[in-house]
């Protein structure tokens, strides 16, 4: 029997309480239930762990049919698991591109009270660590800004947004030295944090470029200083973006009583940010030189997973190093043995990607389909103004 293959990606949700992740995410889960969005989307999004499809799905239906906000996870810090089965869209089966069978993603959602208030005591702040350090595997991480703080300090946005990312680099600075190991800087970090605008709805006529605009001016300096923290933290921080990158969020339109589940802005990117956002961001670093050679080997090793899926990687690595399918190895011959720059490698996957998506949609079949739609979507974002990326 041919074992399950998954392409894993995982995010890390930062927020304050009351900032609208419980509702980001049930709202993110419980549209992808809907029968027309899945027949959309071409694949089936589904919670590995049951109980928290049926809580997720309770939320978002709650919000749907009752106009029933869901209650915030208050102090807990939970993980939630969802594997996108990709079908074919010609035979209703589950696709085989003959690498991958789905993508596997993780949402780690961090207690926005840890960074509000101290905790209560040994255990509390153990289990703190042990969070944070659930969510050093990540690639993406979402820093969200309160659509409705920014309201409520309209004309005064720098006292809401300076507490803020002040609360977001104290946070950091309490865990740091439980973080490193022997005072080293950790290897493994999430290295695009990316700052999320949630309840878009309040602010209808903030698109993504003034949402940038306001926080540039209100509260660069504290990025910056949030940017510096996180640097000191982990080795090679050239492959760090802070504050880069920006993106409006909203789970559904609220209106009174009533909450409009289907008016939702920016979440069908959260999949598209997992994987193809960030490989193709380490892609480009690792073609400016902005990284070490140690950095630069585990972002190509993490990159091999993408790549292979998109069907860019193999020909290299084949042609390299023959039938090994050990990516460290595989990497490290192809730079050592056979001699081409991280920058040259990078390069060669890039230009692999220009005529991707046509290839991809001709076959529509496999998860390079869907991954080649992840592409589109972040691109019809930017066009739509409710994403900004950095360009370097």
């Amino acid at each position: 029997m041919r074992r399950s293959r998954k392409l894993e990606q995982h995010i890390a949700v930062f927020g304050e309480s009351g900032s609208g992740k419980t509702v980001l995410l049930s709202s993110f889960y419980g549209a992808a239930q809907e029968r027309g969005n899945i027949v959309n989307a071409g694949f089936n999004l589904v919670a590995e762990n049951p109980s928290q499809g049926t809580h997720l799905s309770q939320n978002y239906l709650g919000m749907k049919r009752s106009g029933r906000v869901p209650e915030p996870n208050r102090f807990a810090a939970k993980s939630y698991a969802f594997s996108v089965k990709v079908k074919s869209r010609a035979q209703g089966r589950a696709a085989d591109d003959g690498r991958f069978d789905a993508l596997r993603m993780v949402w780690h959602d961090y207690p926005g009270e840890w960074f509000e208030h101290d905790v209560s005591g040994v255990d509390e702040a153990q289990r703190r660590v042990d969070t944070f350090r659930n969510l050093l595997q990540s690639d993406v991480a979402f820093l969200m800004v309160d659509g409705q703080r920014l309201l409520d300090n309209d004309g005064e946005e720098e006292r809401y947004l300076k507490s803020l990312f002040t609360n977001y680099c104290n946070g950091l600075l309490l865990l740091r030295d439980d973080l490193l190991i022997d005072g080293k800087p950790l290897d493994s970090f999430p290295r695009i944090w990316i700052v999320a605008l949630s309840k878009s709805d309040l602010l209808p006529d903030m698109d993504v470029d003034e949402f940038k605009d306001l926080l540039l001016e209100k509260a660069g300096d504290d990025i910056e200083k949030l940017r510096d923290v996180l640097g000191g933290l982990f080795a090679s921080d050239g492959a760090l973006a802070v504050g880069e990158d920006f993106v409006t969020f909203s789970s559904a339109k609220f209106e009174g009583t009533k909450i409009e589940v289907s008016e939702r802005v920016g979440l069908n990117l959260v999949l598209p940010f997992a994987c193809v956002f960030a490989f193709e961001r380490h892609l480009r670093w690792l073609q400016a030189g902005r990284v070490s050679r140690k950095v630069g080997l585990q972002l190509l090793e993490n990159a091999e997973v993408t790549a292979a899926a998109l069907g860019v990687f193999g020909n290299w690595v084949a042609k390299a190093v023959g039938s090994s399918n050990k990516v460290a190895a595989a990497v490290g011959l192809l730079l050592t043995a056979v001699g081409p720059s991280l920058a040259h490698l990078a390069k060669d996957l890039q230009v692999k990607l220009v005529d991707f998506d046509t290839r991809a949609s001709a076959k529509r079949d496999g998860l390079a389909a869907v991954l080649a739609g992840f592409r589109r979507d972040l691109v019809r974002a930017e066009e739509e103004q409710i994403l900004f990326q950095s360009l370097s």
